[in-house]
This record gives C-alpha cells, sequence and structure tokens, in this order.
C-alpha cells in the first residue's frame, strides 16, 4: 500500500495558522489527481487544498480546527483508483395517441450516463447556505439540470429580504434560541486590523458633495458602446479612481504612509478597492492606476471583485496598496466614516446617489448627488490638504473632461496655463 500525505501549504511568510474551513470530500471518498478536497482560511486569504495523487482519502483533521502551517491534515491510499464506468446506451420508447385512434411508435436512441443528475447545490454554493442559514427551497438554480450555483446564492443574499409575499413566519419563529460560531481566521484578522487603526492612528474624516450629473451624462451617451467594445459595463469606480489618481499628484502626502520615523511618498497609485464578500471585507490592489484607461480600470475591477467574491485571491494581489476606495453606496449607504486600511494613510468613501435640491446659478434644481468622506491620519496629512484632495476629487467628477487633460479645462491646456 502508498500511502502519500496532504499537507498545508502556506498562504505567505507571516501565517504559521489555519483554519480548515470547510472539507470538499470525505473520508472514504475516492479523488482524483489534483482535485479539491478541502479550503483553508487563513488571517490573509482562503486557500485550497488539492489531492496530489489519486486514491482513497482520509481526513485526519475535522473542520473548524487550527492547525500550524505544513502540519499533516489528511492521507491517500494511491493503492485504491477511482473506477470509471462505461455509458450505458438506453432504448427509449415514446408512444404518441392520436385523436384518431392510431397509435403512432416512435423509438429513439439515449445515451444516458451511468452517473445520477446532479441536482444538489455545488460544494461552493452547500458552504454558503449553511453560513447564511438560508431555505434551500427559496433558492432557484441556473447551472445544469437545475443545479443551484454560488452565483445563485449570491444572487439570493444580495435581494435582502424575504418578498412581500412570503410569511414573515418561516423566518422568525418567536424561539429564545442562541446559535454561537468560531470566528474564522480572517474575520480575527479583520477585527484585529480595525481596532489597532483606531488605537495608533488620529483619524479624522471630512465630507463633501458631488454633482453626478456630468457622469450620468456620459454613462448615459456611451454605456452601450462602451459595453459592446469591451464587453463590460462603465460604473462610478472607474471615474473615482481616475480622479483619485489625478487628486494624489497634486496631493503627495494622501499617497505616502509612515514608516517608523519616515515619510514614505509612492509616485504610483496602487489603488485598494474594497470589496465586501461573505467571509468578510477585503481589498485587491489595482497596480498603477494611473497608467489606466477607464475600461482597463472597470475590467481589472471586475476581475478582482469575482477573485474574491469566490475565493480565490491571492496574497500578492491584496499587498502593498498606496490609497484605497470603498463604496457603500451599493448596500444603500447615505453617509459613513471608512476606517484606514493600515499602513495607508487614507480612504475615501463613495455613498449612495441621490436626487437633492441644489441652487445651480441661483436657481434651485434637482440633480443626482453623492456625498463622499475622506478619512485620513493627521499625523501625516494636514487639514489643508485633506480638504484640498477632497475638493480635487469634487472638481475632476463634475468636470471629466477634465481627467483627459491632467486636471486642466481644455481652453487651459491650448493656451498653455
Amino acid at each position: 500500500m502508498s500511502v502519500i500525505e496532504l499537507k498545508v501549504p502556506s498562504p505567505g511568510e507571516s501565517v504559521t495558522e489555519v483554519t480548515i474551513a470547510r472539507w470538499l470530500k470525505q473520508s472514504g471518498d475516492v479523488v482524483e489527481k489534483d482535485e479539491v478536497v478541502a479550503e483553508i482560511d487563513s488571517d490573509k486569504a482562503t486557500l485550497t487544498l488539492n489531492a496530489e495523487e489519486a486514491g482513497k482519502l482520509e481526513v485526519l483533521v475535522p473542520e473548524g480546527e487550527s492547525v500550524p502551517v505544513n502540519s499533516v491534515v489528511a492521507k491517500i491510499d494511491t493503492s485504491i483508483k477511482p473506477s470509471v464506468e462505461p455509458k450505458k446506451v438506453v432504448e427509449k420508447e415514446v408512444a404518441v395517441e392520436s385523436k384518431k385512434t392510431e397509435e403512432i411508435v416512435e423509438k429513439k436512441t439515449v445515451e444516458v450516463s451511468t452517473q445520477k443528475k446532479v441536482e444538489e447545490p455545488s460544494p461552493a454554493a452547500k458552504k454558503l447556505i449553511a453560513e447564511n442559514n438560508i431555505d434551500v427551497k427559496q433558492l432557484q438554480g441556473t447551472g445544469k439540470n437545475g443545479r443551484i450555483t454560488k452565483q445563485d446564492v449570491l444572487k439570493y443574499i444580495a435581494s435582502g429580504f424575504p418578498k412581500a409575499e412570503e410569511s414573515i413566519s418561516q423566518f422568525w419563529s418567536g424561539s429564545r434560541e442562541t446559535e454561537r460560531q468560531k470566528m474564522s481566521s480572517l474575520r480575527k484578522a479583520i477585527s484585529r486590523r480595525l481596532v489597532s487603526v483606531k488605537n495608533q492612528t488620529a483619524m479624522l474624516t471630512t465630507f463633501n458633495e458631488v454633482d453626478m450629473s456630468a457622469v450620468y451624462e456620459i454613462r448615459n451617451k456611451y454605456k452601450d458602446k462602451f459595453k459592446e467594445k469591451y464587453n463590460i459595463g462603465l460604473g462610478f469606480m472607474s471615474f473615482f479612481t481616475k480622479a483619485v489618481c489625478e487628486a494624489l499628484y497634486h496631493f503627495p502626502a494622501v499617497n505616502a504612509m509612515i514608516d517608523g520615523d519616515e515619510i514614505v511618498y509612492h509616485k504610483y497609485c496602487d489603488i485598494g478597492i474594497a470589496v465586501s464578500t461573505p467571509k468578510g471585507l477585503m481589498v485587491p490592489i489595482i497596480r498603477n492606476a494611473e497608467t489606466m484607461s477607464l475600461a482597463e480600470i472597470e475590467l481589472k475591477i471586475k476581475e478582482l471583485a469575482t477573485k474574491a467574491r469566490e475565493g480565490k485571491l491571492s496574497i500578492p494581489e491584496m499587498e502593498g496598496g498606496t490609497f484605497t476606495i470603498t463604496n457603500g453606496g451599493v448596500f444603500g449607504s447615505m453617509l459613513s466614516t471608512p476606517i484606514i486600511n493600515p499602513p495607508q494613510s487614507a480612504i475615501l468613501g463613495m455613498h449612495n446617489v441621490v436626487e437633492r435640491p441644489v441652487a445651480v446659478k441661483g436657481k434651485v434644481e434637482i440633480r443626482p448627488v453623492m456625498y463622499v468622506a475622506l478619512s485620513y491620519d493627521h499625523r501625516i496629512i494636514d487639514g489643508r490638504e485633506s480638504v484640498g484632495f477632497l475638493y480635487k476629487v469634487k472638481e475632476l467628477i463634475e468636470n471629466p473632461v477634465r481627467l483627459i487633460f491632467n486636471g486642466k479645462e481644455p481652453e487651459e491646456v491650448l493656451l498653455g496655463l
């Protein structure tokens, strides 16, 4: 008998312990080579454990238990191989009766797999269903043979509370029960980081409002052509990312960080985009965003956000940001004070767009307005710089043409001003 050991891979240099989040295969299952057998949580990312060889699996560590990196958590007996059963060919007769008492019998040869139709939720979907205590009957599967996929569950979660016609008693029974769940490594790390920010920085927040009319006009005019050419929608985030990069050039302290007794000024913009996932907040990084077009930014955001929600982000994709943008508006937030993502010195908070009465040239007009917030570390960023930075972002969003001319009006560029 040949047995190999499955060891916990290292998520990164600073990580010494991980948690077995979920076994996708159980003891006694026969697995294929490179098949994913478990999901592992660390304080930085979620990893997968793959079978190094085909064989019979023996699980050594239960779900929810924390283990050191490189420890053995399972074994595979490679002498037992997966069996491959041939497909059957079954003849199925379909009878069709006519109204004239004539009977037509049609024979069809149908190739049917010996395997059962897959109608259960996918492993990733099962995990989300369990974590969020969702009734499977409420879900509509869009996968093959009606299988419930992870995207189906995420869509259901995003839809919020049950529909009005559904009885609330299905979800609240009036009991006094409680349930305890162990905090994941990622949630513990988030907790430690947020508390350290409040305790170790002189954090303040400044606010402003942005008239989104110009951006709305551009989106309405070009959204169809944009999607046709790049196969992605034109959102607000790309405009704000471009505006932030321009504003960081004018206010470099906002793009800096403290390292001991020194201030490190970055000559590039690595912008973190906060993404809410079922396991907590993650911040993947867009590298050198100052050199990217709106389309490139939108495509990169979509790629990173998809990876984050599927738990496939690598640690390098989350390290080294110089500034962060978070959009609470997607959840309906009107105003908030975002917390700095250390060791960065500032974070921009976007919020929902609401039609509000605005004074324009002595007249009251209804305009789409977004409140924006900049939380910053007062140890390195003064009030003048924080207010100036946020006002520069406001100017660029309200006049997006200036994004093309390095923050200037076209006439100023023409006149060499």
